[in-house]
């Protein structure tokens, strides 16, 4: 599973303006490219079926420099093979704070396509007139990305979906026992002979098909893999596994995951809601286990509190193998699509969000500013600027370190020896435990204390010439503030 970027803290986030800007091409990233010998699966592209690895005399591998990267012994993953399937336009509808117009999802088409996924899924036109024209809409606009349309599977909704022009159809219905008795009231004999009745229509139309049962981790397991099978054998595209009520856990999927991959030859696609928490490390999982597509949505928007969320997959996946995932995505762009659905949806990014929240690049603990103005990779597996992003060294608190400060007065121009830093350093953070002291605060005190050294009214461990100077600073500051302004003739 992926380990996780910086830990919470307790604390409101500080100013941005209490934080000091660490250069970027100061250090070497501790992240390599894994290796990408591990085989894969399926019939789309994929080089391997179920049954294991291709024997071969390749040499052995050297071990791989990031502990995160996919291991040699894990011949089914596809960590460095995978497809997103982004739902904002779909799951995200489901949300409890969203309305999309025509406009907004037009822009959130286009932004998620220029990000690169490789699928985006939309509501099914059956739901409702405007849903049919937004979908017709979309799949006019000339898109890399393949369109999809989400459908129940009934003959109408797949009449429905393949006159709007889309690449491919999601076909689902329930198959655990809660809804096939409180949902639809249909038995699985029913089930899997409507389910061959529209894929074989869906197929005859040229375009993608993928069958999903609903809740199958509640679902009957010699259920789930014999109508799988049937699918499979009539060649639908990929069968899809959802967590519908995001009760399963990261070793449940990839059992499950696993002993399909071993019945079927087709890709298989996973649909994992966040209930308790699990949606990014059972994505995870489940590629480990020889999935190939991740459905995603931004922010994770969806029924209740969502699914996998887009950011958050791909900061786990750039931990495994940070130069695969860059050549796969325009990964600047998360931020724009970010903050584009959250006021479409109108919320705020989380400030502990993977990658794009406040506090994602932001380091505070004076033992942790040390090591990251010495090499960044010490406390941070994401790199920045790989998202467009920059790292802050917050300096304005009581957790202060000397050598963060010393940053800052280097930034500054100014030039004092170790030991004056250490003793202006020793008053921010006496000026810290009263409270916070912004950026303008501490360059202030670090420009007077700096003037006082130079000019020789002050010298290391004189406090009270210190505090004189700061003073005469504020009373010359408020005298000049409150003069009158000058009047013109």
């Amino acid at each position: 599973m992926c380990p996780c970027q910086n830990g919470v803290t307790n604390e409101q986030p500080a100013e941005k303006s209490e934080m000091v800007q660490v250069p970027l091409n100061g250090s070497t990233s501790a992240h390599s490219v894994a290796s990408t010998a591990a085989a894969t699966n399926g019939v789309n592209g994929h080089a391997n079926g179920a049954n294991g690895a291709a024997n071969g005399s390749a040499p052995r591998p050297q071990r791989p420099v990031n502990p995160y990267a996919p291991r040699a012994s894990d011949f089914l993953s596809n960590v460095s093979n995978f497809k997103i399937i982004e739902s904002t336009l779909r799951e995200g509808e489901q949300f409890a704070n969203a309305f999309f117009d025509t406009k907004t999802k037009i822009a959130i088409a286009k932004a998620l396509d220029a990000f690169g996924v490789e699928y985006i899924e939309l509501t099914s036109p059956a739901a409702s007139e405007q849903s049919r024209r937004d979908c017709e809409e979309i799949c006019k606009l000339g898109l890399k990305a393949k369109i999809l349309t989400h459908i129940r599977c009934h003959m109408d909704d797949a009449r429905i979906a393949v006159e709007t022009g889309v690449d491919g159809v999601d076909v689902v219905i329930g198959t655990s026992s809660f809804l096939r008795e409180f949902s639809h009231g249909k038995d699985m004999a029913y089930i899997t002979k409507t389910a061959i009745e529209v894929i074989n229509y869906v197929k005859s139309k040229g375009i993608e098909v993928r069958f999903s049962s609903e809740d199958s981790f509640r679902s009957d397991l010699v259920d789930l893999l014999s109508i799988y099978q049937t699918v499979d054998r009539i060649g639908v595209n990929r069968v899809g596994i959802a967590d519908t009520v995001g009760c399963a856990n990261p070793r449940q999927v990839y059992d499950l995951v696993r002993t399909l991959r071993g019945v079927v030859s087709c890709d298989i696609e996973v649909h994992l809601h966040n209930d308790t928490g699990m949606a990014i490390a059972n994505a995870y999982c489940a590629l480990e286990a020889g999935a190939t597509h991740i459905d995603t949505s931004v922010l994770g928007i969806g029924e209740r509190v969502g699914i996998t969320p887009l950011g958050g997959l791909v900061a786990c996946l750039y931990a495994a193998n940070p130069e695969y995932v860059k050549s796969k995505y325009n990964l600047p762009m998360l931020r724009e699509i970010e903050n584009l659905v959250a006021e479409a949806v109108e919320v705020n990014v989380p400030y502990n969000n993977p990658i794009t929240g406040y506090c994602a690049f932001t380091h505070k603990a004076g033992i942790h500013a040390k090591a990251i103005l010495n090499n960044p990779s010490t406390y941070e597996i994401l790199k920045p600027e790989d998202f467009g992003l920059t790292r802050y060294v917050s300096i304005g608190h009581r957790l202060t370190g000397w050598n963060a400060v010393k940053s800052r007065v280097e930034q500054l121009g100014l030039k004092l020896t170790d030991e004056e830093i250490k003793d202006v350093t020793a008053k921010i953070k006496e000026l810290a435990d009263v409270r916070t002291q912004s950026m303008d605060d501490v360059d202030t005190l670090l420009r007077v204390y700096h003037s006082g050294i130079q000019s020789g009214e002050l010298a290391v461990g004189q406090k009270e010439a210190l505090d004189r100077l700061l003073r005469k600073h504020r009373e010359g500051t408020l005298t000049r503030s409150s003069s009158p302004s000058p009047t013109r003739a």
